[in-house]
């Protein structure tokens, strides 16, 4: 979690070339930001999830990276990421200091008592002054000034300890593994040719593909198509146990029936209390659409659809006026 331009994205890049997920030849600069507006803006929109092995001395780990936006449009996004997350990287620009939303995506952290690691960034620069810097967050944060981090995402310099600290600091997912699944959606997505695709955080127990699932909100059941983890690119696996961030494919053409917080649970042998923690968004900008063409009403309608699935924090309802006619 950073404030805009503090280097998220190219530190989720080193991460990704330093695991080995994403070969060298493949590697391209903000690697997670597939949105075409993403990439000609060079901003984060979309919080994206990624599977990435790490091994520390003998031990192999799986770590989940989730990599966010800064801007404070994009709140939602963070807090939604947060829910399915132990512990949060407080990524700090080492020639600027802490700034506004920086504090903000903290304080959304530490309500959820998350583990921070605090980290100094772009250290490479000659205008970076880490020492001061790592007083500030230090004060802040609660640690002493030498427990800040110091890295140069753009070089690859102090992230292989970063990784290190995030075994060593971030506790474990807890979870029953007998009990009945319940899993978090934190995010959904709309493939064309697949349906909905539902990101998904196992909390309890273990889904499986073929099986099939409740939504607990609504209640209604689908039959689980494919399960599968993503890294970077989605694979297909055999299920998901505890702790586990991946995706569903149930082939669910309706958007509104992967609702962002609910809890799914397996059919048969189902869990009897949704997981909390899940918020209603609030809007902070209003529009009014309207089709310059009154047919195409119904298209503006679908579209306006789709887009609430990828983005959760939208909402809309019709609305006549006298002059423009039918709208949004």
């Amino acid at each position: 979690i950073a404030h805009i331009e503090q280097g998220k994205s190219t530190l989720a890049d080193r991460m990704l070339q330093i695991t080995g997920v994403v070969e060298e030849r493949a590697m391209r600069a903000q690697y997670l930001d597939r949105m075409d507006i993403e990439r000609e803006r060079g901003i984060t929109i979309k919080a994206q999830n990624v599977r990435l092995p790490w091994k520390v001395g003998d031990e192999e780990y799986v770590l989940h990276l989730i990599d966010t936006p800064g801007h404070v449009d994009f709140t939602y996004e963070v807090s939604r990421a947060l829910e399915a997350c132990e512990g949060a990287i407080l990524l700090v620009d080492a020639a600027q200091g802490i700034e506004a939303q920086t504090l903000a995506n903290l304080y959304l952290a530490l309500e959820k008592d998350l583990t921070i690691i605090p980290v100094l960034n772009k250290i490479d620069l000659p205008a970076a002054d880490p020492d001061r810097y790592a007083a500030e967050i230090a004060h802040i944060v609660g640690c002493e000034p030498e427990d800040v981090l110091r890295v140069s995402a753009k070089t690859g310099m102090g992230v292989e300890a970063l990784l290190d600290e995030a075994v060593k600091q971030i506790p474990a997912p807890q979870g029953d593994a007998d009990a009945p699944a319940r899993a978090m959606i934190f995010d959904s997505v709309y493939d064309t040719y697949r349906g909905v695709v539902t990101y998904i955080r196992v909390v309890d127990g273990r889904i499986v593909p073929r099986e099939r699932i409740k939504m607990m909100s609504t209640g209604a059941t689908h039959e689980l198509l494919e399960v599968g983890i993503v890294s970077p690119e989605p694979k297909p696996t055999e299920g998901l146990g505890v702790g586990e961030v991946g995706y569903l494919i149930t082939g669910v053409k309706d958007v509104r029936q992967s609702k962002v917080g609910d809890t799914v649970t397996s059919q048969r042998r189902g869990a009897t209390e949704p997981l909390t923690g899940y918020r209603e968004p609030r809007p902070m900008v209003y529009s009014g659409l309207y089709p310059v063409d009154g047919p195409q009403y119904p298209d503006l309608r679908e579209a306006l659809d789709k887009l609430q699935l990828n983005d959760a924090a939208l909402t809309y309802e019709p609305e006549t006026s006298a002059a423009l006619g039918f709208g949004f």
